[in-house]
């Protein structure tokens, strides 16, 4: 990790940038972690994380400039008050074309999780999809709860595991094709409507932008 990271927007609270495939959030067997490459980058101290992609997701993720901000970011994340929008690409055919997935979420193997169908604390996912090519189809998941690997079960759940997400039976592709592309949200009294498009992966390229944004406006 020794480019620059892509920063999408700056404010003088925070900054979004669009983290790599591949990049975890935490240091793990990196020398240096995602808050403080950043915060060097930028040329100060510290940087607060305020939210979570996965190791292998790729797109926007906010860093707090300040720990006031940070508090403020933790109370809208923990009430499901900024609106995110993921895309994600698989090559088998979906039970349902659309729709949502409500299900409650259990440990599983080696650190996988299932769904289940109860739904006592249930992880919500609301879903589109698009044919885009033979067996390649477009997903556009708007998750309503903030489970682990939330995302990744829901799609194995609809008979369409990721492409490239061997954790969960998705077929073998040059990245995990799953990819946090839009945030919207109300700071301070002002609304904020961020996008990133992927940067790695040339399975994307079969895809109308156009066609994401008339879908993926906030509600």
């Amino acid at each position: 990790m020794t480019e620059n990271l892509t920063i999408c927007f700056e404010h003088p609270d925070f900054v979004v940038i669009n983290k790599p495939a591949g990049i975890s959030v935490h240091k793990d067997e990196q020398a240096v972690g995602l808050s403080e490459k950043l915060a060097k980058q930028l040329g100060v101290e510290k940087l607060w994380l305020v939210h979570r992609l996965d190791k292998v997701t790729s797109g926007l993720l906010i860093f707090a400039r300040n720990q006031t901000a940070a508090v403020n970011f933790y109370h809208l994340f923990h009430e499901h008050k900024v609106e995110k929008t993921y895309l994600a690409l698989s090559d088998k055919k979906p039970k349902k074309k659309q729709g949502k997935i409500i299900g409650d979420m259990e440990k599983s193997r080696g650190g996988s999780w299932k769904l289940c169908p109860t739904k006592n604390h249930p992880a919500i996912t609301q879903f589109h999809s698009l044919s885009l090519a033979p067996n390649l189809r477009l997903f556009i998941l708007q998750p309503k709860t903030g489970k682990t690997h939330q995302l990744r079960v829901a799609m194995k759940s609809l008979s369409s595991p990721i492409l490239g997400d061997m954790r969960y039976a998705g077929s073998t592709a040059d990245r995990v094709y799953l990819h946090a592309y839009q945030l919207a949200f109300v700071y301070q009294g002002e609304d904020f409507l961020i996008r990133a498009w992927p940067t790695s992966g040339h399975f994307w390229a079969n895809i109308d932008e156009s066609a994401i944004m008339a879908i993926s406006q906030p509600k």
